[in-house]
């Protein structure tokens, strides 16, 4: 396999050509294969990974209509954390978290992993119930969470301002200390060098444009802008358009997209030792490696595939981060950007078999989609190539929005959406 370097990437990416390594942006598909992934981000890359190396499935190609990575893979926050409240998800983000902490040594790549903490603001008494409770549920299902008073929230992260006079004052705060953050382009690089190792074809600039069926109704292959491609077996993977994708297998939805955004400020020294998150205004905020902070916004109240949204979330955003953090009251913001989430009904994701046979989905990740990278493409690996759920992934049905058993982590995201 060609090696490619880092000073070859950020040549490119000052040049304007951020693009990935000459055999993969040339790679032909070819007419038949044993799996399709739809969709070239990072939990399509996983996937296509974990079925060659776990699975023996190499046959494979990910179909990307853009370049890799460069969807909601290299438009998020870059958090990674595990306490959610059910059970169910608290499987699912800690089986991802555990493959977190040895993805570099795995992939043999410097995903940047920082375990530096993820710390979740309560700013009164409804919030503080709330919070206890998850720290609670987190700890008698094993996974790290404690409870911490606003001093001892100020001590592990000394800008935050504890004052009792501000319009939310800070009553408490959990801590996972296990979480952090990575390189969200790095995570992208690394899943795509080591599928690419094993076989796996990875085909950029290749729009699936239609999925065929056969006469019994199980698929067949798929249409694309660079020529119909056959396979068996097909995963969507296609993170804000995933109900675009399945509705050419006849396959309804039940998702809403909406654009998700985020801000980036002129780079600095570190002044930002772990992330911190607040359910109440709408922030949260981290320090790149590069010295940006990195600040999360809400999302917006109305549907659209938009990659902008609407100025007055990430103002409010920034209002409420220079009450948390007066010291960057002066900082500029380098840019701004939205991605584009797909959102169930109980903000919990799809993973797992459709009505059409061969026809797999992963999917409604919303805010969490990131951090479930590596768990995420595991389990669905697992479940393309043996035709049944995982464990982890067993309760993640499309099914559950008919029968009812809902895994609802609406009101436990953490940042309110």
């Amino acid at each position: 396999m060609a090696r490619f370097s880092f000073a070859s990437l950020i040549r490119n990416a000052v040049s304007g050509n951020a693009r990935w390594p000459a055999q993969w942006r040339q790679a032909a598909p070819k007419p038949e294969y044993d799996a399709l992934i739809v969709g070239g981000g990072g939990h399509g890359l996983a996937t296509a990974y974990y079925l060659a190396k776990e699975h023996g499935v190499r046959r494979v190609a990910v179909l990307e209509k853009g370049w890799l990575g460069g969807g909601n893979t290299g438009r998020n926050t870059t958090i990674i954390r595990s306490n959610y409240l059910w059970r169910e998800s608290e499987g699912l983000y800690d089986h991802a978290l555990k493959l977190w902490e040895g993805l570099a040594a795995e992939l043999n790549y410097n995903v940047m992993f920082s375990p530096r903490g993820v710390m979740m603001l309560a700013h009164n008494h409804h919030d503080v119930m709330v919070t206890k409770r998850h720290v609670h549920a987190n700890r008698l299902a094993g996974i790290d969470n404690e409870w911490l008073t606003p001093e001892q929230a100020k001590a592990f992260c000394p800008i935050l301002n504890i004052s009792r006079d501000i319009r939310y004052p800070i009553l408490g705060a959990a801590l996972q200390r296990r979480g952090g953050t990575a390189r969200h382009d790095a995570v992208a690089w690394g899943y795509a060098r080591a599928a690419d190792a094993l076989g796996v074809d990875i085909v950029e600039n290749c729009e699936v444009t239609a999925i065929r069926r056969r006469p019994d109704g199980a698929v067949e292959g798929v249409e694309t802008t660079r020529g119909a491609i056959r396979a068996p077996r097909i995963g969507v993977v296609a993170a804000g358009h995933t109900s675009v994708v399945m509705a050419m297998a006849g396959v309804r939805m039940p998702l809403e997209s909406y654009p998700l955004q985020a801000l980036v400020s002129e780079p600095v020294k570190p002044v930002m030792p772990c992330v911190v998150m607040s359910n109440t205004i709408h922030a949260y905020m981290s320090q790149s490696d590069k010295g940006e902070l990195v600040i999360g916004a809400g999302t917006d109240a109305y549907n659209s595939y938009s990659q902008t949204g609407a100025l007055h979330i990430s103002s409010h955003t920034l209002d409420a981060i220079c009450e948390l953090f007066p010291n960057v009251r002066r900082l500029r913001m380098l840019r701004n950007w939205g991605g584009i989430v797909d959102v169930t009904p109980d903000r919990s994701p799809i993973v797992g078999l459709t009505p059409v046979p061969g026809l797999f989905v992963n999917c409604g990740w919303g805010t969490g989609g990131f951090k479930a990278t590596p768990g995420s493409g595991h389990v669905f690996a697992h479940t393309i190539a043996t035709g049944a759920p995982h464990p982890i992934n067993a309760a993640f049905t499309l099914d559950r929005f008919r029968t009812g058993r809902l895994i609802d982590e609406a009101a436990a995201a953490a940042v309110a959406h």
